[in-house]
């Protein structure tokens, strides 16, 4: 009988580790293929405006809506004017829809966003991984460094929101939208990465080399999207909760965790640095003891299938966006071909 059930056990947690196996491979598919979109993005964007500055000659490039994702304080002007008027600007309306998805699938899947689609997210953990090869362990600030640079990211929220939700009314909103400098937002963020100064240079290079000492650096301290995607997440119906009874103390969970939570000396994961990336689920070597569950209902909840209603929901609100609209933006090539030589003289200023 003792045989039968140690059997009985030994099951149930192959099978818990076969889907943890699972979902952390769903994840790195899910990551790989974001970043392969957004890489796919950039380089027609790039050839766009080669296009573009050519006078519309030769090999002709059409513009990739998509990139308007990578303009999330234009995204907010365009919800607030929404939100005002009812309408959908046509500038760059591909840009508010994927803001509004982001923000939907932080109240539907807690940070899911970060762990599961964000490139930026998916590079900061390559980063994190070699950290943990250089080091051999995971290195977090003393405790009240952390608290002092994780309260930034929710400063530099703040400044967007004082800047753009209480200093600009219906009327200013709809004035800036329909800007020149508007208009080529894109061009002007593309410009940033092409004639990069040796300012910004020398920043990037120095987050990425922060981000090899601490994991996440970029993401868990100046990060203002993932400020407030943490906000929004606190909403979400499903958290993760641990068993006490069954738990071993084993601290594999914490271990894990990406965000430094400590999952084993909690009942439920409350954070607004959780991603909701599975990993302490996935590794708890003990069945049923860490779990995703819904909040009002306590019902469990399978971590995979849940991972896969994220991507879907995701990927799917944009496709469909993209096939019914609105996506496509009113700005014409001859309109950027007329854009172009004040973008390249570097003369414009944000209003």
């Amino acid at each position: 009988m003792l045989s039968k059930a140690v059997q009985k056990v030994s099951r149930v947690d192959l099978n818990a580790r076969t889907g943890a196996q699972r979902t952390q491979k769903l994840r790195l598919v899910a990551q790989i293929f974001s970043s392969i979109i957004n890489i796919w993005i950039g380089i027609q964007f790039y050839l766009f405006v080669s296009y573009i500055e050519k006078g519309g000659q030769g090999w002709e490039v059409s513009r990739p809506p998509g990139v308007e994702g990578w303009l999330p304080i234009g995204a907010l002007v365009s919800l607030l004017h929404y939100l005002y008027s009812g309408l959908i600007n046509s500038i760059h309306p591909a840009g508010m829809i994927i803001f509004v998805v982001i923000l939907l699938s932080a109240l539907l899947f807690k940070k899911g966003f970060c762990s599961w689609v964000c490139p930026v997210g998916f590079l900061s953990e390559i980063f994190g991984d070699i950290s943990d090869r250089l080091f051999g362990r995971r290195v977090k600030p003393p405790a009240w460094l952390d608290y002092f640079l994780r309260s930034l990211k929710y400063l530099i929220l703040a400044f967007f929101v004082w800047a753009i939700v209480y200093q600009m009314n219906a009327a200013s909103i709809e004035a800036f939208i329909y800007t020149d400098y508007n208009k080529v937002t894109d061009i002007l963020m593309l410009r940033f990465f092409t004639d990069i100064t040796l300012f910004s240079l020398t920043v990037i290079s120095l987050l990425f080399v922060l981000s090899l000492i601490v994991r996440g650096f970029w993401c868990r301290y100046f990060c203002p999207y993932g400020a407030l995607l943490g906000l929004i997440s606190f909403l979400s119906p499903t958290r993760i909760v641990r068993n006490e009874k069954s738990c071993i103390d084993c601290s594999s969970c914490a271990t894990v965790c990406p965000s430094f939570i400590k999952v084993d000396k909690v009942k439920q994961v409350v954070s607004d640095e959780c991603t909701g990336c599975m990993a302490c689920v996935d590794v708890c070597p003990v069945s049923k003891t860490l779990e995703l569950a819904l909040v009002t209902k306590k019902r469990k909840v399978s971590s995979f299938k849940w991972a896969a209603v994220l991507v879907l929901f995701f990927w799917g609100s944009l496709l469909a966006a993209k096939l019914w609209g609105p996506w496509e933006n009113s700005i014409s090539n001859d309109e950027y071909i007329r854009q172009i030589p004040t973008v390249n003289q570097g003369t414009y200023i944000h209003p």
